[in-house]
C-alpha cells in the first residue's frame, strides 16, 4: 500500500482510536504508528522493538548467570526482573549511555552488564530502544518514500531517546507536531501547530464518600449521557492519574450494568476464566497437593489438552472430605475406587502422571503449564513466568493485566490520565482529585535512586509536572462536559483533602441520594425503595424484619406455623436418630429447620491445623471401638491384660493414622500424629479407668440398632429393628459407643464416651438440659431389644484430664427414662400445636443454624423473651435444670 502520510501517536489507546477515526474518515494511505514502530519501519525487514516476551527471559538469564558487585545480594529475589526492566526502560527513554556511566558507581556497571547480556542473547530482529533508534537514524534518507509527511498527533512530550531521530527526519521530510500544551520545545526542528483550546459547555465538581462511591457516580453519569440518545459511548471517558483504587469497582459494576466500558490499561488477568485456571494451577504448585485444589484446577482447566481426557465421573468413589495431600494417598484412593468405575484404569492412567508432575512443585511450572493449559491461559502462564521466578508465580499472576474484549472505538473508556491526554474526548470525568493524586508525589527509581543519578537526568519532566500538563490538556480539549470528582475518605476511612486543582464550588453526593439515572437495575432498586418494595422477595424480607421487631407477638418468622403441619408430622414419623431426638429436646425450632425443612449448613473443608471438638470426639470413639473390637471375642476385653489393651490401642492408632487422611481433612502430618497420640492417651486412660468386670462379660462397640448394616457386623440383636419410645409414638435407631453384656444375659452396661473436660464430681448428671440424652436412649434400646436383661447401667465417661464416670442405674435410671419420655412428648406437643419459638442457649455461638436468626441474636431473643418463654413453657424446666 502506498503510504501518503504518517501520524505518530502516544500509547495504545491513542493508536486504536486514531486508526478507528481514520477508517471512519476513509483516510486511505495514512499510516498510524507510535515512535518505536516508526523507527522499526525505517529499519525495515522484520525489525521490531524488543518486548517483554524477550526482555524478561533475557533479564532472568542474566541475573542467574552473571555475578554482580552491587546487586548480587538481591539478584535472585522474585521482583528483581521487573525492577531491572523498569530501570533499564527509564535509562533508555532518557537516552543514557550506561557504558559511559559504568565507572561512576558499581550499580551502573551491573546494569550495563545486564544490558550487554540482553543485546547478545535476544533475537537479532528484536532491538533495544537505543539500537533501534541508531539503526533508524542511519536509514533516515528513506523517510520521504517510506513515511511521507509525518505528523506528531497528541504527544504531550517526546522522550530524549527519540529526539535526535525526529530532528533528522525534519531535514528529509515534512514533520509537524500538533502540540496540545503551551510548552516550548526548543530542541524540535520541525514545525509546531498549536491546538486551539476549547471551553467545555459544562464544568462541575462532585465529591463522593469514597472510591467505591466515586465509581458508582461515574457509572450513573455515563448512563445518564447514554440515555439522552445524543451521546455515543466513544465520546465518553473516565480517567484518573492511577487507576488501581477504582479498577475492581468498575470491573464488577460495569459488567452487572451491561455498559460498554473499555479498560485501556487492561483488566486483571485473574478476573478472567483463563486467569482463574492459571491461579488454580499456581495454587497447587505453590502450596502442594490436596483434593480441594485438584478439584478446583480440573474444573477451571480448558478442555484441551488435558481436562477433556478425563471421564465426567472421574471423582466417583473418591471420598469428598479427604485431604489427599500426598501422591501415596491419591494412589490408594484411586486404586480403591477402581472397581466402582467402568473406566477406573483410564482415570489412573490419565490423572496420576499429572499428579506426579504437580507434586514436583514450582520447579515443574513450565512443563505443567504446557501440559495443562492452552491458548489464552497458556499465554498468561508464560507471561507470568517471564516476569518472575516460578516460586513467585502467584504474585506475578496478581500483577498481570490482559486486554479486555471491548474496542475503544465504540466504548466508554476508563484509562490513566496520561493516555487520555493523547486523545481527549468530548465528555470526560476525572476521578481522584485529592492532594495525593492530582498531582502525585515523585518516588525514586528502585535501582537508580536520586543519590546515584540525578532524578531530572532520569526523568526530565517530573511526575507532578506531567500530571499538571495532562490535566491542562484534558481541561482544554474536553469540548462538551468536564466533571471533576474526588473522595472525601479513602477505602480505609482516612480523610482526604482536595487537590490544588480542585475548584472552590463543589457538589457533595450522599450515599443514600436518589440519582436521576441509575446505572443498573440493582442501583435503581437500591435508590428507589418504593420500586424495590413491589418485588415479592423484597416484600417478604420487609415483612420478616417487621415481624422480628414486634416485641409482644409470636409471628411466622419467629417459628409460628399451622397446627399439625404435614411437614412436621412427616419429620416426627420418620425413624429418628439419637442426634435428631437430642435436637428435638433442646431446640424444637431447630428440629423443624433441619428435619422438616431439610436445611443443612455448608461445611467448609479447609486444611485444619487441629481437629474440631466433634471430629476429635469421633477419633476417640473410633480408637475405643477399634481397640475393643480387636480384643473381642478372643481374648475378650474383660479378660485382656493391660499389655494386650495397650497393643490393641496402638494397632487401632496405626490404622486410623493411615485411614483417616483418605476419608477426611486432617492436620499436617506432624500435628496429625500428635493428635492421634493424644487421642490414644485418652483412650488408654478411659479403658484403664473401667471398674473390674467379670471375665465372662462380652463387649461390643459402635453397636447398630434400627438400621440396615453390613452382613459382617456382629451385634447381640437384630440390627434392623427400630426402637419405640413409649408414650411418645417415636421410633429411633443409631449406634451405641459401647455395650457390655454378661454371659448369663441378665445384666448390661452402656457406656457413652465424652472427649471433653468433665463437670465437677459433685454434680449429678441426668439429662444435662438434654445434652446427655443419648445414654438414656441407649438404655431404652437395650431394654427393648434384650427383654431378658434385668439390670441396665448407663454411664458417661469423660476422657479429658482425669477420667470421670457418671452412672445411672436402678430406680434412678427408671426415673430419668420416664422424665426423658415426658419431655419428648412435650416437645412433640409444641411442634404439633404450631407455637414454635427459638430458645436462648449459652453455646448457640457454635450452632450451625445461627444464620437463620437475626444477626443481633441476643437483642432479638431479649426483645421477645416473654413470648418465647410462653411458647416453650413445657420445656423451660428442662433447659433451666443444672443436671
Amino acid at each position: 500500500m502506498l503510504i501518503r502520510s504518517t501520524h505518530v501517536v502516544d500509547g495504545m489507546l491513542a493508536l486504536r482510536s486514531a486508526r478507528a477515526a481514520a477508517a471512519r474518515a476513509g483516510a486511505i494511505g495514512r499510516e498510524i504508528l507510535t515512535l518505536p514502530l516508526l523507527a522499526a519501519r525505517l529499519v525495515g525487514g522484520f525489525a521490531t522493538p524488543a518486548g517483554t516476551d524477550v526482555l524478561y527471559p533475557a533479564i532472568q538469564a542474566a541475573l542467574a548467570s552473571e555475578s554482580f558487585g552491587d546487586i548480587g545480594t538481591v539478584a535472585g529475589l522474585p521482583g528483581m526482573p521487573r525492577a531491572v526492566l523498569h530501570s533499564l526502560d527509564c535509562a533508555w527513554r532518557a537516552d543514557l549511555d550506561l557504558s559511559s556511566l559504568a565507572g561512576e558507581a558499581p550499580r551502573f556497571d551491573d546494569l550495563h552488564r545486564i544490558e550487554t547480556y540482553i543485546r547478545d542473547h535476544v533475537p537479532p530482529t528484536h532491538m533495544l530502544p537505543r539500537d533501534l533508534r541508531d539503526t533508524a537514524s542511519r536509514r533516515v534518507d528513506l523517510a520521504r518514500s517510506l513515511l511521507g509527511p509525518v505528523t506528531l498527533s497528541g504527544l504531550v512530550d517526546v522522550d530524549p531517546l527519540w529526539r535526535p531521530l525526529l530532528n533528522k527526519l525534519a531535514r528529509v521530510t515534512d514533520l509537524t507536531w500538533e502540540l496540545s500544551v503551551p510548552v516550548e520545545q526548543p530542541w524540535f526542528r520541525g514545525s509546531i501547530q498549536r491546538r486551539a483550546a476549547t471551553t467545555p459547555v459544562c464544568t462541575s465538581a462532585e465529591a463522593s464518600a469514597d472510591p467505591k462511591a466515586e465509581a458508582i457516580e461515574a457509572l450513573r453519569w455515563t448512563r445518564q449521557l447514554l440515555a439522552t440518545g445524543r451521546v455515543q459511548a466513544q465520546d465518553i471517558a473516565i480517567a484518573a492519574t492511577a487507576t488501581q483504587d477504582w479498577d475492581d469497582h468498575f470491573l464488577a459494576y460495569a459488567r452487572s450494568a451491561g455498559l460498554p466500558l473499555h479498560f485501556s490499561h487492561g483488566i486483571p488477568a485473574l478476573s478472567t476464566p483463563e486467569g482463574q485456571a492459571c491461579a488454580a494451577l499456581a495454587d497447587i504448585l505453590g502450596n502442594g497437593l490436596n483434593q480441594e485444589r485438584v478439584w478446583r484446577m480440573i474444573r477451571r482447566l480448558p478442555a484441551r489438552p488435558f481436562a477433556g481426557l478425563l471421564p465426567p465421573d472421574w471423582f466417583a468413589a473418591v471420598p469428598r472430605n479427604a485431604g489427599l495431600r500426598s501422591l501415596d494417598q491419591w494412589r490408594e484412593v484411586l486404586a480403591a475406587a477402581r472397581p466402582q468405575r467402568a473406566d477406573g484404569e483410564l482415570v489412573e492412567q490419565v490423572l496420576f502422571p499429572i499428579l506426579e508432575l504437580l507434586a514436583r512443585g514450582a520447579q515443574a511450572a513450565g512443563e505443567a503449564g504446557a501440559r495443562l493449559l492452552s491458548a489464552a491461559s497458556l499465554a498468561m502462564w508464560e507471561e507470568a513466568l517471564r516476569s518472575a521466578p516460578a516460586q513467585a508465580i502467584a504474585l506475578s499472576l496478581q500483577a498481570l493485566r490482559v486486554a479486555d474484549q471491548q474496542d475503544p472505538a465504540n466504548s466508554v473508556v476508563w484509562c490513566p490520565a496520561s493516555q487520555l491526554a493523547a486523545c481527549p474526548r468530548p465528555f470526560t470525568r476525572l476521578l481522584g482529585l485529592t492532594s495525593r493524586s492530582w498531582p502525585r508525589s515523585e518516588n525514586d527509581d528502585p535501582l537508580l535512586p536520586h543519590h546515584l543519578l540525578d532524578r531530572r537526568r532520569l526523568h526530565p519532566v517530573g511526575v507532578a509536572e506531567r500530571d499538571r500538563r495532562h490535566f491542562e490538556i484534558i481541561q482544554a480539549h474536553t469540548t462538551e462536559q468536564l466533571v471533576l470528582s474526588r473522595s472525601l475518605r479513602n477505602a480505609k476511612g482516612g480523610v482526604l483533602s482536595p487537590s490544588s486543582l480542585w475548584p472552590s464550588d463543589e457538589i457533595v453526593h450522599k450515599r443514600d441520594r436518589i440519582p436521576e439515572h441509575a446505572f443498573s437495575d440493582a442501583d435503581r432498586l437500591l435508590a428507589r425503595p418504593r420500586d424495590a418494595g413491589h418485588l415479592p422477595h423484597v416484600r417478604q424480607s420487609q415483612l420478616c424484619w417487621r415481624n422480628w421487631q414486634r416485641p409482644s407477638e409470636l409471628t411466622p418468622h419467629d417459628g409460628l406455623s399451622s397446627a399439625n403441619h404435614p411437614a412436621i408430622e412427616a419429620a416426627l414419623s420418620r425413624v429418628q436418630s439419637t442426634t435428631s431426638l437430642q435436637r428435638l429436646l433442646r431446640d424444637p425450632l431447630g428440629f423443624v429447620w433441619r428435619y422438616a425443612l431439610g436445611w443443612r449448613s455448608v461445611r467448609f473443608q479447609d486444611d485444619p491445623l487441629q481437629l474440631d471438638a466433634a471430629s476429635f470426639g469421633e477419633l476417640v470413639h473410633e480408637l475405643i471401638s477399634g481397640a475393643i473390637a480387636a480384643l473381642e471375642p478372643t481374648p475378650g476385653f474383660a479378660r485382656a491384660s493391660a499389655g494386650e489393651i495397650d497393643a490393641a490401642i496402638v494397632d487401632a492408632s496405626t490404622t486410623i493414622l493411615k485411614a483417616w487422611p483418605l476419608q477426611r481433612s486432617v492436620p499436617p502430618p506432624i500435628l496429625w500424629r500428635h493428635t492421634v497420640n493424644e487421642a490414644a492417651r485418652r483412650t488408654a486412660c478411659g479403658l484403664a479407668a473401667d471398674d473390674q468386670v467379670r471375665s465372662d462379660t462380652r463387649s461390643w462397640t459402635e453397636v447398630p440398632f434400627g438400621q440396615r448394616t453390613a452382613a459382617e457386623e456382629e451385634a447381640p440383636w437384630d440390627t434392623t429393628v427400630a426402637v419405640p419410645i413409649e408414650q411418645t409414638g417415636l421410633v429411633f435407631g443409631g449406634r451405641m459407643d459401647r455395650l457390655d453384656i454378661r454371659a448369663t444375659g441378665d445384666g448390661a452396661r452402656i457406656t457413652d464416651y465424652k472427649s471433653v473436660k468433665p463437670p465437677p464430681k459433685h454434680q449429678r448428671i441426668a439429662l444435662g438440659q438434654g445434652r446427655e440424652l443419648q445414654r438414656v436412649l441407649y438404655a431404652i434400646a437395650v431394654r427393648s431389644l434384650l427383654p431378658e436383661v434385668r439390670t441396665v447401667v448407663a454411664r458417661l465417661i469423660y476422657l479429658a484430664e482425669d477420667p470421670a464416670t457418671f452412672e445411672l442405674k436402678g430406680d434412678q435410671l427408671d426415673a430419668v427414662v420416664n422424665e426423658a419420655a415426658g419431655y419428648l412428648s412435650a416437645a412433640m406437643a409444641i411442634l404439633r400445636g404450631g407455637r414454635i419459638a427459638p430458645r436462648w442457649e449459652q453455646d448457640a455461638l457454635h450452632d450451625d443454624m445461627r444464620l437463620a436468626l437475626p444477626a443481633d441474636r441476643e437483642s432479638y431473643l431479649r426483645r421477645k423473651a416473654a413470648e418465647f418463654r410462653a411458647a416453650n413453657q413445657q420445656l423451660n424446666r428442662l433447659w433451666s435444670a443444672s443436671t
